[in-house]
């Protein structure tokens, strides 16, 4: 008999509209049906939705940790954590990310990242690390740490990239020496080059872009805006942002890291479609405010999570966010008043698109993966499927939705 689950009565959102009261049909992982109708499969396990919205899964391609953990604890349990914990707020797929840090530390990072994903059966599913740093602006580092800031080195990059399979994307500041030949040997072995913790002028960002870098890290966070040298102004990385149309961009959309005037601004230029929304998480997602540490336990950067972000003790900077998927999507739609359908798909299918597995995740599509989100009208997650399997119910509020309609 083969595996089969079928969601009924949902608002399905679609890459084209939402089919209220629809059902979806699954077997064995992948989407086969949809139907603004009742789907006959009488094997089928059965969802049923009460109404309730049925999304792709969220797609997070930049994310640090959560529940207490970062992915630079060196240990297996800490990626499956937070993969679970961010698997309870929507995200079904995630790119774990690194810190700038010594070449045995972001090894290592990756060993670890092979182990865990091998069992990782509960939480969000790994689609390659992200490795930020360490070829970052010392003047745009931000929370990163400056003992470990430098310029690509081949040497040293070859022999990480030896384990390009296990890489998805490697943000660095395209300005410093050696970054345009960084660029192209990371488009060899297939990992996405991105542009972050950068001071460059926009004559650079036009020659990264000419050498591959196609994708702006944290939008806004930690690059240049309008600069002037001498007596001349520059456009920088921000106003190129907006300049080279083909340019992605991914933000923190929490409402901290950028207020919602700026969200309206990004969707009205960039559009749905080159924007991506990330959480950029560290370990204090879905924990409590105070103290905190942004990277390795062993020797990370203490940090103060408080007023919903997690802050450089001195309070001078963000050091990442505490944020969750629903939260980005509640922002942007509760807040930047975007509406639900384009903000739905920068944290499905843009970001499918961006690391190149459109084919396969990002959309409620017959042939593709069932990664699956249920939930209500505030962004409330009811469930989270993966590859067909229901990893996540909120019994709880599943219970208070059913009160609530009998009523």
């Amino acid at each position: 008999m083969k595996n089969k689950l079928k969601i009924i009565n949902g608002d399905i959102l679609t890459p084209y509209k939402i089919i209220e009261g629809g059902s979806v049909l699954v077997e064995n992982g992948r989407i086969v049906e949809i139907s603004q109708s009742y789907i006959d499969s009488p094997q089928a396990e059965v969802i049923d939705a009460k109404g309730s919205y049925v999304s792709p899964g969220f797609i997070d391609l930049h994310v640090h940790g959560g529940a207490g953990h970062d992915f630079m604890d060196h240990s297996i349990d800490a990626f499956l954590k937070i993969a679970e914990l961010h698997a309870k707020h929507g995200t079904t797929a995630m790119c774990p990310t690194t810190l700038t840090s010594l070449k045995e530390d972001l090894i290592e990072t990756l060993h670890c990242y092979e182990e865990a994903n091998k069992v990782n059966k509960s939480g969000a599913q790994f689609l390659g690390m992200h490795i930020e740093g360490p070829y970052f602006s010392m003047e745009q580092r931000g929370a990163q740490d400056p003992r470990y800031i430098r310029d690509p080195d081949p040497n040293e990059y070859k022999e990480i990239l030896k384990w390009a399979h296990l890489i998805r994307r490697w943000s660095a500041a395209p300005e410093l020496d050696g970054a345009m030949e960084f660029a192209r040997y990371l488009k060899s072995v297939g990992v996405l080059p991105a542009i972050a913790h950068t001071d460059a002028v926009y004559e650079e960002v036009q020659e990264a872009f000419e050498n591959g870098y196609t994708l702006l890290t944290h939008f806004y966070s930690a690059m240049s805006g309008v600069t002037r040298r001498n007596a001349y102004r520059y456009a920088g990385v921000i106003e190129s942002g907006y300049l080279i149309d083909e340019l992605d961009v991914e933000i923190i959309a929490d409402g901290v890291h950028l207020p919602v005037p700026l969200l309206k601004l990004i969707y009205k230029i960039k559009g749905p479609s080159r924007t991506a929304l990330i959480t950029d998480a560290m370990r204090g997602a879905g924990m409590g405010e105070g103290e905190s540490i942004l990277g390795d336990l062993r020797d990370g950067v203490k940090v103060i999570i408080e007023d919903g972000v997690a802050k450089l003790p001195d309070r001078s900077a963000f050091a990442g966010s505490v944020a969750t998927a629903d939260r980005l999507v509640r922002t942007m739609c509760k807040d930047a008043g975007i509406n639900l359908l384009d903000t739905i798909q920068m944290i499905t299918s843009t970001p499918a698109r961006i690391i190149g597995i459109e084919d396969k995740k990002g959309s409620i599509v017959p042939g593709k993966d069932a990664d699956i989100v249920i939930f209500d009208k505030d962004i409330n997650i009811i469930n989270t499927i993966i590859g067909g399997k229901s990893i996540y119910k909120n019994e709880e509020f599943a219970e208070r939705l059913i009160k609530s309609q009998s009523i």
